[in-house]
């Protein structure tokens, strides 16, 4: 079984009246930032947060009324079960979603709002995969596979029509891989319209499946690390995937996670636009190994829906990875007035300060001293070097904390 350009043209018509044509934006910054035209295929626009609804409605609209009549059944931690959730929701059939118990509460809460019946089995996505198929199996639900089923990939290749449509002289499309059924519906798509133009997979230095597949030649299973792209942390990529991908592909290429965390925060100072991790690999990469000068390029947003704890990390940690968020440690003398000396002295380099802890109580801190936690925010690295400096010539003893 394949997926053919056709396939992905029916996708198309079946989506019509329910998915969403998202932009394609021309980023001025991000275009001068790489030396290249950018423009930004925002598919955190789409109705769930997420690309995933176009596969998900695809499929289930093409199921029969006999197989409707019995549900679906999926295992996701995330933008699938609200993708199958709200597909089914919109056809009017029964829905079960499978969750590790870890499963974020909000992502849960979300599943659940559009009408699904969410089971916590398991810790893993595997534990949560198995007890899905059993449902399956018991109940004749049909399962709706996340990546490796020829309508869930048809119905995703319909970015790739949108792509070509929006900007017929596009050079090179950058998509997020995890199980890869984006990227090979968008290859089936543009390869047809247009050979020429590049099509570059990114993933997380921290789950590569299909690169080492490609480079091997036979599916690959990664043992997986710790990564904030919890939306491409996918062990093994599907069968039907790697065969579209390995068939068309023009590069796979890996980030790693402060390459993410930069483009996040970057891409919410910068262009207003909230995007999860696994969302912003395809700019991340983009942004830190610049295209050909000249070149049109498109990174795809694939998806928005992000943790606010993790937001919060976000924020801090981009602005610390570019020089504008500085912490001190500093131990004053506890007298009047040594407080303000050194919030002066801060203050003569213009930095602004966040936040500030005095602490006389604590067990490390020697009697008749108090020790003071500084968090300042700078316009960049050079401004925070010119405040160490400064502080240095004064002989004010601090330590700069992680």
């Amino acid at each position: 079984m394949t997926v053919t350009y056709d396939d992905v043209t029916k996708a198309r018509e079946t989506q019509s009246k329910v998915i969403r044509n998202t932009t394609l934006e021309f980023s001025e910054t991000f275009s001068k930032i790489c030396g290249a035209n950018v423009y930004l295929k925002n598919e955190y626009e789409q109705k769930t947060g997420s690309f995933k609804i176009r596969g998900a409605y695809y499929k289930i609209k093409s199921l029969t009324d006999e197989e409707k009549n019995k549900g679906v059944v999926a295992a996701s931690a995330g933008n699938h079960s609200q993708g199958v959730a709200l597909a089914s929701h919109i056809e009017n059939i029964p829905c079960t979603i499978v969750m590790p118990k870890t499963a974020s509460p909000a992502k849960v809460a979300a599943t659940k709002g559009y009408g699904a019946n969410v089971v916590l089995v398991g810790s893993t996505y595997d534990e949560s995969w198995a007890h899905a198929q059993k449902i399956a199996l018991e109940t004749n639900a049909t399962i709706i596979h996340a990546f490796d089923d020829s309508h869930v990939i048809a119905g995703q290749g319909v970015i790739g029509l949108e792509i070509i449509e929006q900007l017929p002289n596009v050079d090179e499309i950058y998509v997020p891989i995890g199980g890869g059924g984006l990227i090979a519906g968008i290859i089936t798509a543009v390869k047809e319209k247009n050979p020429n133009v590049k099509i570059i997979g990114v993933e997380s230095s921290a789950y590569p499946a299909m690169k080492k597949s490609l480079e091997n030649n036979t599916l690959e299973t990664v043992s997986g690390d710790t990564t904030i792209a919890d939306g491409i942390s996918v062990k093994t990529p599907g069968k039907l995937t790697f065969e579209i991908v390995k068939q068309k592909i023009d590069k796979i290429v890996t980030v790693d996670d402060s390459d993410i965390i930069n483009a996040m925060f970057l891409l919410m100072e910068r262009s207003k636009a909230v995007v999860e991790p696994a969302g912003a690999v395809a700019l991340a990469y983009i942004l830190k190994h610049k295209p050909e000068a000249g070149k049109t390029v498109v990174p795809i947003l694939c998806g928005g829906n992000i943790d606010m704890y993790l937001l919060g990390q976000i924020v801090s940690k981009g602005l610390s990875g570019m020089g504008r968020m500085l912490k001190i440690s500093v131990l004053l003398k506890d007298k009047p007035g040594a407080l303000k000396e050194l919030v002066d002295e801060i203050s003569s380099i213009n930095v602004n300060i966040v936040e500030v802890i005095h602490d006389r109580l604590s067990t490390d801190v020697s009697a008749g001293s108090a020790g003071v936690t500084v968090s300042l925010e700078t316009e960049d690295q050079n401004q925070s070097n010119e405040l160490i400096n400064h502080l240095q010539e004064k002989n004010i003893k601090f330590q700069v904390m992680p």
